[in-house]
């Protein structure tokens, strides 16, 4: 288990970008898969990005494929998500996640470590 700090996080207009970041503490974030889900109020918690653990390997939720990014830096234990074109439908609580514990990525309750979330909201 790591301790994950979401970041980043913000109001901003339809079109506009923006990067969040997810600081992992302690030496373990480099040998685990990440991913980043992300919920909104009323809804339930959906998968947004995966890489693996060497992060040759991303998949993208089809409403987020092409506009946004997956990334890490090992050497600073974080991870990114960089999001482009962002839209009203983008708005929800964006959440980090490491430790996948096997079996589907795409389901939230495989994965062990979640970051406290950071809210992004996107006005028309």
């Amino acid at each position: 288990q790591v301790q994950l700090v979401e970041s980043g996080g913000g109001l901003v207009q339809a079109g506009d970008s923006l990067r969040l970041s997810c600081a992992a503490s302690g030496r373990t974030f480099s040998g685990t898969a990440m991913g980043w889900f992300r919920q909104a109020p009323g809804k339930e918690r959906e998968f947004v990005a995966f890489a693996s653990l060497n992060g040759g390997n991303t998949d993208y939720a089809d409403s987020v494929k092409g506009r946004f990014t997956i990334s890490r830096d090992n050497t600073e234990n974080t991870m990114y998500l960089q999001m482009n074109s962002l839209k009203p439908e983008d708005t929800a609580v964006y959440y980090c996640a490491a430790y996948l514990l096997g079996g589907n990525y795409r389901d939230s309750g495989r994965w062990r470590s979640w970051g406290q979330g950071t809210q992004v909201t996107v006005s028309s």
